[in-house]
């Protein structure tokens, strides 16, 4: 079994964006050269998620109107965490979002259902982030 490990860079300018990094996994599975396998993409970040679905305008603005309901940033002093930090609610939305996929790889390539694309959610940004991709198979 082989193992192929890439880190993806992000410039976050805002405190919440989601970016469609499907392409970037893409290129990291054919640098690997594996075309049977499994491939793990996995936010490095406490605040920030990894989840696949469809990259429709919409859509996104609806998780971001739905996870603001379920865990406002503000008022900031709603949060015990919120001492040091003003982010308790990232790690909530992180925790709803999801941490990691997995998704299969088969004739080298993601085996994706219709319209899946994968994203890095994140939820307090301003800095930069990473992702990790690790991808293990034949």
């Amino acid at each position: 079994m082989n193992s192929y490990n890439k880190e993806l860079w992000f410039e976050i300018n805002k405190r919440r964006e989601l970016i469609n990094i499907t392409p970037a996994v893409e290129e990291a599975l054919q640098e690997s050269g594996i075309k049977e396998g499994l491939c793990l993409v996995n936010a490095m970040h406490i605040s920030a998620s990894v989840f696949i679905n469809d990259d429709e305008p919409g859509l996104h603005h609806d998780f971001e109107v739905w996870l603001e309901k379920l865990a406002p940033e503000k008022p900031y002093d709603q949060y015990r965490h919120n001492g040091y930090e003003d982010n308790a609610d990232a790690h909530l939305k992180r925790t709803i979002m999801g941490r990691e996929v997995v998704v299969a790889v088969t004739g080298g390539k993601l085996h994706f259902g219709p319209w899946e694309q994968i994203f890095y959610g994140e939820f307090d940004g301003k800095r930069r982030k990473r992702v990790l991709v690790k991808i293990i198979g034949e």
